[in-house]
């Protein structure tokens, strides 16, 4: 009986030891000027996103800046919902789109690590369905033949897009829209990934493996070859392995209907100014998010979430693959993840590596950044970037389809990288 008060003290210490040892390492809110930006400069991030509001230019937006593992800006600005007033704020839900893609090739890296595939390996390995694939060659005349692919696509060539798959719209667009295979969108589909990929191998690509960027459904088939490698359906794969680890509790492909209440609307930037997407309304609408099938779990563009979700998927790849104590990849794994592997520019002085793009010449490229910086957007106007030499990690997201050209995103990077002091 003597001993148990001081067994009973010791483990309580041990247990608060271990709490504050996690909450350490979680993502905190610290003034900016402890991490080297400055209060009075980030203000300038804050009015002109507010005159964007003010302006009918966005409904609104939430950005997260995160620098040396501590958030050092967080800000909402403008409505969820215009209509009935309801404000934006830091738990709003957002669609991300192609930010899905990210998640989905580390996913695929995670089998990698766990001896279940190389990604030099051909996907017929894997999916049958792709033992022999087709690519449309146009003609002067307008019209184009269908041949054979020179080779098997790879897994690495779907994490690059290089396979020569895109959305459905080039040169053998009429057979893709006959199967009704076009667009990124994916929520209203009443069969599983699985039966749409499948479908895919049997229509022609759109070039050679390894001869273009081609951006299109890689990232979809990616999903569903790990549902073929791993036996688990993608949702509950990548629950497991990447969202549950990194705590990544807000991030769904449908939404609970407890969180209805959280999805931001969609708007559309018209010549009228901004316009409510209809309801559900496709790609260019609110989307079948809380009720529709619940069936496609897209890959490539599936992905519901929030600001501070998605930062801690990217500070994990800043941290080199751990986060709050929870490895998911190895730090050579997220080296070689955003190391550029096109052996042609994607644009000047930009590459891309498996899921991200990368900054490899930043005077060619001609934005504030720094060169190996990794990023990619969503269609619905979010964009994100990991800045390892700056230790940062920028989120930003809103829900506006189309823009317009809208320049939010170039300054966006100018304002940020001003208030860098330190």
């Amino acid at each position: 009986m003597k001993t148990a008060f001081p067994l009973r003290f010791s483990t309580f210490l041990l247990y608060f030891f271990i709490q504050f040892t996690v909450s350490a390492q979680q993502l905190g809110k610290v003034s900016p000027e402890e991490v080297g930006m400055s209060s009075e400069r980030l203000e300038r991030l804050s009015q002109t996103f507010q005159d964007y509001i003010d302006e009918g230019k966005l409904p609104g937006a939430t950005i997260l800046v995160a620098r040396k593992g501590k958030i050092a800006y967080l800000k909402s600005f403008g409505k969820n919902d215009i209509e009935t007033n309801v404000p934006m704020s830091e738990g709003s839900i957002f669609r991300i789109a192609s930010q899905t893609k990210a998640i989905v090739s580390v996913g695929v890296m995670i089998l990698q690590e766990q001896g279940k595939l190389l990604i030099t390996d051909p996907v017929e390995k894997y999916m049958p369905a792709f033992m022999k694939t087709k690519v449309a060659v146009e003609k002067e005349d307008g019209s184009y033949d269908i041949v054979d692919a020179e080779r098997p696509i790879t897994i690495r060539d779907l994490l690059t897009h290089t396979s020569g798959v895109s959305y459905g719209y080039g040169i053998a667009g009429d057979l893709w829209k006959e199967a009704n295979i076009q667009g990124w969108y994916f929520a209203d589909r009443d069969e599983p990934i699985q039966a749409t990929v499948n479908r895919m191998a049997e229509l022609p690509f759109e070039a050679q493996p390894r001869k273009q960027f081609v951006y299109g459904y890689n990232t979809d088939i990616l999903g569903a070859l790990i549902e073929v490698v791993s036996g688990e359906s993608l949702d509950v794969y990548l629950q497991r392995n990447i969202l549950e680890p990194l705590g990544m509790d807000d991030t769904h492909f449908y939404l609970p209907l407890v969180k209805k209440e959280r999805l931001a609307t969609v708007y559309s930037a018209t010549e009228n100014g901004l316009e409510r997407a209809p309801n559900p309304g496709g790609m260019v609408g609110q989307g079948a998010y809380v009720e529709g099938p619940r069936k496609s779990f897209s890959g490539g563009a599936g992905f519901l979430s929030t600001a501070m979700d998605y930062t801690k998927f990217l500070q994990m790849m800043l941290n080199k693959g751990e986060f709050n104590g929870k490895r998911i990849i190895s730090p050579k794994t997220v080296e070689l993840m955003t190391t550029n592997h096109l052996p042609f520019p994607l644009g000047e002085g930009t590459g891309f590596g498996l899921g991200f793009s990368t900054v490899e010449d930043l005077g060619l490229r001609g934005e504030l950044g720094s060169e190996g910086e990794f990023a990619w957007g969503g269609a619905y106007h979010s964009t994100y970037w990991v800045d390892p030499k700056e230790e940062m990690t920028v989120v930003y997201f809103t829900q506006l389809i189309p823009a317009n050209d809208l320049d939010d995103h170039g300054k966006l990077r100018a304002l940020v990288y001003q208030a860098i002091i330190d």
